[in-house]
């Protein structure tokens, strides 16, 4: 008979967990942690990333601004790091961010209005688009404890030029077509690019001399596939039923 007055231990959090395995897994490529302010000013969220002062992002829609704080934000992104890390450190720069974020949008079984994302970035003298696919691919592997093939496909996104989203082969399905990928083989995963010389020059750092790529994943959107989670609100409802199988 279970004995009742026995205390049962907690454990992290499963996104607490998640952002540690992270932590490691970037650790051992050479990455250091940065952290940064979750309410952030206009500029270092969208001017000093190369949004133009109209972008759709910048809009009540899409963004919680904050009352009475002229031009002040919950960050949209981690992606506000990055500048403020420039302007103290010096290339080479290995970073990863993880970190809280909020969007004014509906939440839905795969939207929340906060979330958490991971940013990396990286900076040097040397850096290309196949040096960021050489990390990812690692990271990917490392994550999901599978090999796995990454594509890239053209996007745009302000602070990165060119920009790309990057697909990973289902891991359920090893690319030959399941519910997960949609039939595909693919699974989208996040998004990424070169530093844009813009976002270089506001950061303090010579586009000439120097060159970098930045990404940015979800790492709700990591524990949704990683576990086979089918919504997302299901991480931060506090049910232990859900909680206490991580």
């Amino acid at each position: 008979m279970e004995d009742l007055n026995k205390k049962k231990k907690g454990h992290l959090h499963p996104m607490t967990q998640m952002i540690q395995e992270i932590n490691t897994i970037f650790s051992d490529m050479g990455f250091e942690f940065a952290d940064g302010p979750e309410m952030e000013s206009e500029y270092y969220n969208f001017d000093a990333l190369n949004f133009e002062k109209n972008h759709p992002a910048r809009d009540m829609q899409d963004t919680f601004w904050v009352k009475d704080k002229e031009n002040t934000v919950m960050r949209t992104h981690t992606s506000n790091v990055q500048i403020r890390y420039m302007e103290n450190n010096k290339p080479p720069i290995r970073i990863i961010v993880p970190g809280k974020v909020f969007r004014n949008e509906a939440t839905d079984a795969t939207h929340e209005a906060q979330f958490y994302q991971v940013e990396g970035l990286m900076i040097d003298e040397v850096t290309t688009l196949g040096t960021l696919k050489g990390v990812l691919k690692t990271f990917l592997e490392k994550f999901f404890s599978k090999d796995v093939e990454i594509r890239l496909r053209p996007s745009y996104f302000p602070f990165v030029e060119p920009g790309i989203e990057v697909d990973m082969s289902c891991f359920s399905c090893e690319g030959k077509g399941c519910s997960i990928c949609k039939s595909t083989g693919w699974i989208e995963v996040l998004g990424a690019g070169m530093v844009h010389p813009n976002v270089l020059k506001a950061g303090g750092i010579d586009s000439e001399k120097y060159q970098g790529f930045a990404f940015g994943v979800g790492i709700d959107r990591l524990a949704m596939l990683k576990y086979g989670i089918d919504d997302v609100r299901l991480l931060y409802q506090g049910d232990l039923r859900f909680v206490n199988q991580f």
